[in-house]
């Protein structure tokens, strides 16, 4: 009896700890919700008494897709936001508004010397709340940028009219519109096979087997399968002018007017359409309605002799770190900028040759320079020969993350290990030309699933009929996709077995990467593994020289997108990097210790494990 009696009292204080502790996390997501959601502040708009002027240099245009917490493939993360935006303010720019823009360019108002007109996209929920305390801290105003047609659908996801007024009361927001909706026509799969339209959750369904021969709702005609149009000129023209039509007719009976700013999705072509006949019937919309047109995607830098209704944006991307967009924004400019060093003191381990470095926690970042490399030299390290190391490769698949070892500083010999577009490569040189010792592809290293491309055209076809029966608009259509998909399951294709040709995917520039890299170099043996699996052992290498250690990344060329983006810029990322002397003994030296050591790594796993859990409780709840 006594026994149960302990029992049952170490149980209740269990379940009370486990209570109290299950209130302080939710007081903490309600704090930071409520954090979130409160205006504090009024935006204070720059004035010639603060704001340095020194002759017309333009302004930079920057939209970003969304905000999420933490982020994801297209959402960029609150810290990664904010990241850049610092960065920004830190290096001077002062946001300006619509009408700052149409001044410039209409009546030749003087802009600041470092002018940043900043637009959110998609009009989620999500983005004004997370973005909001950003802005506040900041003192920065943003656009966002909505679609009418959700209003009617009234998405949780998206912001409603009623929230775009309170929006714009806090002083740190104005409205611009993405158009009335966003639609693809003319869509083919990447095995030609016609889909015709498709909506955003038809588009998103079947996405991963799509390529790039698609087009936006307002760019061109509807074709067919043969690219001749499926309606004449007079249909067209309504087709195109009902989109403006219930634009304005929305926003007005819903906000009381229509948003001075439009950003024509997808254009990029110059004019306002890919078709000549449709680009009239664009602009003739376009300069009905609005004061501003943002026509374009890729650069950021707007400059005076551009046209109001042809300006162009830079769309930042949820992997970018800070010195990517700096790197980019240098590049449209032409100016030096100085970029984000993060932390300083572990900074002065690493001498910069190329491209720009930052140090934060335990991870390096080099990014390297358009269509060009990064490149670092650690610095004591010309007398290391024998040795470990490991590090943990966190750049995206597309792109070159590079360790030379036992090199000089001509690069006239080395050893080198690295990853480029998801293929782990080692070479050498040692007084010729560089030499590959081994190569491995890492889809093969991790044993994944070959595919001959009968089957995967066979996988693209399902996945369509799947999408089209979830979303077809009557059960008539539904039950015709039904049909279709039982004979396509039963369909019989070649495999690679029957001498087939292989799918190979190609590498998305949104991939993103993470590889524990561990490797052994002694004497002229070299052992590396990947992600605790031995990918080469006793691996002869004829340079057994001690030398220097150097990190270098590169962009990889162009990988495939479904969204036409243009980017030669890539971040290397070394996490955890450690280097120790490999003597054969029992305890080696450590040479290079990236990680975060003492009172900071325990603190950093602290923040880490804190973020986790609140993490947890906001997806549970």
């Amino acid at each position: 009896m006594i026994a149960n009696e302990e029992y049952t009292a170490r149980k209740d204080r269990k379940k009370v700890i486990r209570v109290i502790l299950q209130i302080v996390i939710l007081l903490a997501v309600a704090g930071i919700c409520l954090a979130a959601l409160f205006t504090l502040k009024q935006y204070s708009p720059y004035t010639v008494q603060n704001t340095r002027f020194s002759g017309d240099k333009g302004f930079i245009a920057l939209a970003y897709f969304g905000v999420a917490r933490n982020g994801d493939q297209n959402l960029i993360g609150v810290e990664r936001l904010r990241e850049h935006l610092q960065a920004l303010k830190d290096l001077g720019y002062v946001t300006i508004t619509q009408q700052d823009i149409l001044d410039y360019y209409q009546s030749g108002k003087e802009l600041p010397e470092k002018s940043l007109f900043l637009m959110f996209e998609d009009g989620r929920r999500d983005t004004a709340i997370f973005s909001q305390k950003i802005l506040e801290e900041l003192n920065y105003k943003a656009t966002m940028l909505t679609y009418p047609e959700k209003f009617a659908k009234k998405d949780t996801k998206f912001l409603m009219p009623p929230e775009l007024k309170d929006l714009e009361k806090s002083t740190f927001w104005e409205m611009g519109t993405n158009g009335y909706r966003l639609e693809f026509i003319n869509v083919f799969d990447r095995y030609g096979n016609y889909l015709g339209k498709l909506d955003p959750l038809e588009h998103a369904g079947i996405a991963p087997y799509l390529g790039r021969k698609y087009n936006h709702y307002l760019m061109d005609y509807i074709r067919d399968e043969y690219g001749v149009p499926k309606e004449s000129y007079g249909k067209m023209k309504e087709r195109i002018s009902y989109d403006y039509e219930r634009l304005r007719d929305i926003y007005t009976q819903s906000i009381g007017y229509v948003p001075g700013l439009h950003v024509l999705m997808h254009s990029n072509t110059g004019s306002f359409g890919n078709n000549d006949r449709v680009s009239a019937i664009n602009e003739y919309w376009i300069k009905k309605l609005f004061a501003v047109n943002v026509n374009r995607e890729g650069f950021s830098f707007n400059k005076r002799n551009s046209s109001v209704y042809d300006l162009t944006r830079m769309q930042p991307q949820a992997y970018w770190y800070t010195n990517h967009l700096l790197m980019r924004i240098k590049c449209d400019i032409d100016q030096e900028v100085a970029f984000t060093a993060g932390d300083v003191s572990r900074q002065k381990a690493w001498e910069t040759l190329k491209g720009a470095l930052e140090i934060q926690e335990d991870r390096i970042i080099l990014t390297s320079l358009p269509q060009d490399k990064g490149l670092v030299r650690l610095k004591n390290s010309n007398d290391f020969g024998d040795v470990k190391l490991s590090v943990r490769l966190k750049g995206n698949k597309l792109g070159l993350q590079k360790i030379y070892l036992r090199a000089d500083e001509s690069f006239n010999r080395f050893v080198s290990v690295y990853l480029l577009n998801n293929v782990l490569y080692i070479t050498e040189k040692n007084g010729g030309t560089e030499r590959e010792l081994f190569t491995l592809n890492l889809d093969k290293h991790d044993g994944k699933e070959r595919l001959s491309v009968p089957q995967d055209k066979k996988a693209a076809e399902i996945r369509e009929l799947e999408t089209f029966i979830q979303y077809a608009d009557s059960v008539e259509k539904a039950k015709v996709y039904a049909e279709r998909l039982k004979h396509k399951r039963l369909e019989p294709v070649s495999g690679l077995a029957d001498g087939a040709e292989e799918y190979v995917p190609a590498l998305s520039i949104h991939a993103q990467g993470d590889r524990l890299l561990v490797l052994s170099l002694r004497g002229n043996k070299l052992n590396v593994a990947i992600d605790g699996k031995d990918a080469v052992t006793d691996l002869p290498v004829s340079d057994t020289q001690a030398g220097t250690v150097y990190l270098e990344t590169a962009w990889g060329g162009s990988g495939w997108s479904q969204r036409n983006l243009a980017d030669d810029v890539y971040d290397g990322v070394f996490e955890k990097l450690i280097i120790t002397e490999n003597a054969g003994t029992e305890k080696e030296k450590v040479l290079f210790d990236g990680r975060v050591q003492g009172w900071e790594a325990v603190k950093l796993k602290v923040e880490r494990s804190w973020e986790a859990l609140i993490n947890w409780f906001i997806v549970t709840l």
